[in-house]
């Protein structure tokens, strides 16, 4: 897994190839990561299934109980599909509009 630290998030990337088996290491080492805002960059294996993406599922609704910000980036997904459990964004940069407006949020207490 690559890393890139951010101001107020880090990105996280795979270095193999299967979407899947990148989901479940992130879930086994959440404790990592549970601390910071997660952006997960997974642009790189083009058009995936909704049953790939929802192997996030878990790993996002763990973080966010835990009042950080966790948005997938791909840009193939249909965004309609996506349970609202989930934050998927077409870019890195909309990735990062949507942790700032998340941070206000809690910050204002929402």
């Amino acid at each position: 897994m690559k890393t890139e630290h951010k101001d107020n998030y880090i990105i996280l990337r795979d270095e193999k190839e299967d979407v899947e088996d990148f989901a479940s290491y992130l879930t086994r080492t959440q404790d990592q990561f549970k601390d910071q805002n997660v952006v997960i960059d997974i642009q790189k294996y083009g058009e995936l299934t909704l049953d790939q993406l929802l192997k996030f599922l878990k790993l996002s609704f763990t973080h966010r109980k835990g009042k950080k910000s966790l948005v997938v980036v791909n840009d193939t997904i249909n965004i309609d599909a996506v349970p609202e459990e989930i934050h998927v964004v077409p870019t890195l940069q909309e990735a990062e509009d949507l942790i700032g407006l998340e941070e206000i949020e809690r910050d204002l207490g929402f």
